[in-house]
């Protein structure tokens, strides 16, 4: 996927604040901590450094939103932070977007923080940052780990 098609995505799902461009996604992308799953149809983006992982933005093209690809892209971006050695993952939701705020939740997320009037909307209206966080356990093994376990 290149930084053209995600800025594209990106564009068509943020409406209501300001998207991201391609040379904004080319420099994220530059740096060996940032990484992305997904396809042009639906990606999130994301910082690994040490432990912790933060969700920079996920992204899913309107003509394909309320198929589960959202959730999709949480599952495979916490996959990859964890086997990068993450514990910890954080993101920030605009507090009108109902929409991402269950998504968070369902994953597993809770209110660790606010930044007051952190997002514009128009020229004069401000929305508040909810700032999330959730543990990064390991996952349940898949069968090829569990045939080398001791109990079995």
């Amino acid at each position: 996927m290149t930084p053209q098609e995600m800025a594209e995505t990106h564009g068509a799902a943020f409406t209501q604040s300001r998207p991201w461009t391609a040379d904004e996604f080319a420099d994220l992308l530059a740096s060996r901590f940032t990484h992305v799953v997904g396809n042009k149809t639906a990606f999130a983006l994301v910082q690994v450094i040490g432990d912790e992982a933060e969700l920079l933005t996920i992204a899913t093209h309107p003509d394909h939103q309320r198929q589960g690809l959202g959730r999709a892209c949480m599952q495979a971006w916490h996959d990859k932070a964890h086997d990068l050695g993450a514990r910890r993952a954080f993101l920030e939701v605009a507090s009108d977007n109902a929409a991402a705020i269950a998504l968070y939740q369902s994953c597993g997320y809770a209110r660790c923080g606010l930044r007051p009037g952190y997002y514009r909307r128009g020229k004069a209206d401000k929305v508040d940052a909810i700032l999330m966080e959730r543990a990064l356990p390991r996952r349940k093994p898949g069968i090829s780990e569990t045939k080398w376990s001791k109990s079995g």
